[in-house]
């Protein structure tokens, strides 16, 4: 029999939907919204970085939103060359980011590791009253800690500067106690057959399956600490201790509202941030991710 060579209709695909006038309006709407988010969040600091490599001569001539031609980093230089610049805050600020780092994550991590996976009396006591300090606010201790410190010797030092912080945090304290919780404790009991002591079970497997937070909390530690300015600024007086924070805060008057300087210390303030969180992005929405789940 002859085969029937009528064209069929096509069915219709169920991807090919026409999206309503509504619809359309609402897509518009959301990106929008969110084209003025970006420029509200990143207008500001695209502002700070044209007019640190804008000459103080153009600047003085256009404004502060004219686009540098050419841009010039003679004022980068003058803030890292000059005696009272940003050399010697920025040295001091990653001393002491560094060595807060360093104890904040020793001793978060033991801290931790003692609250979610060992036995003793009083464990979940003294948990939540460790964490509930976070409910007090900085500004609160800060006459305190200033008096304790200044009794001892240590205003307008480096060990003023760190001391408060090294010991752990309260808040990292709380995140990986919740997460070393989650370790399948099938893995825990075999290591402990295997004759594993404390300090093996918790650097060879607790550790590694925990990675992706303990580095969020790595840079929410140097975030928080690169960005600290109140404490700083009670706890030491002078250029020998100061931070970029403090530093950046006194550019205005240090050089008579010179505004391309004001702007360079502020992007050198802000760069390094900006290029450790587009470097540890993937570490920071995977982490994000596991503790949703």
């Amino acid at each position: 029999m002859p085969h029937d060579t009528t064209a069929q209709p096509d069915a219709p695909r169920t991807g090919s939907r026409h999206r309503s006038p509504g619809r359309l309006l609402g897509y518009v709407a959301t990106y929008l919204v969110l084209l003025v988010a970006v420029l509200l969040t990143l207008g500001p600091f695209a502002v700070s970085v044209m007019t640190a490599v804008t000459s103080t001569r153009q600047f003085a001539q256009q404004g502060p939103l004219s686009i540098p031609a050419p841009p010039v980093l003679d004022n980068v230089v003058e803030l890292l060359t000059t005696p009272d610049g940003f050399l010697t805050p920025v040295v001091v600020t990653v001393q002491m980011v560094a060595v807060i780092l360093v104890g904040q994550m020793v001793f978060s991590v033991l801290a931790a590791y003692a609250f979610a996976l060992l036995r003793f009396p009083g464990r979940d006591l003294l948990f939540w009253v460790y964490v509930a300090t976070l409910m007090v606010p900085q500004v609160v201790v800060v006459v305190p800690l200033y008096l304790m410190l200044s009794e001892v010797g240590l205003r307008n030092t480096f060990w003023a500067l760190v001391i408060p912080f090294v010991l752990g945090s309260p808040y990292a304290i709380f995140l990986l106690r919740e997460n070393f919780r989650g370790v399948p404790g099938e893995l825990i009991d075999a290591m402990w057959v295997d004759g594993a002591g404390t300090l093996r079970l918790l650097w060879s497997l607790v550790v590694p399956l925990n990675r992706p937070i303990i580095v969020t909390l790595v840079l929410i530690t140097v975030v928080t600490h690169w960005n600290s300015f109140m404490w700083p600024m009670v706890i030491t007086s002078g250029p020998e201790w100061r931070v970029i924070t403090v530093a950046t805060a006194s550019l205005q008057s240090q050089y008579n509202n010179n505004w391309t300087l004001v702007m360079a210390g502020t992007t050198l303030a802000v760069l390094p941030l900006v290029i450790l969180m587009i470097v540890f992005q993937k570490q920071i929405t995977r982490s994000v991710g596991e503790t949703l789940r």
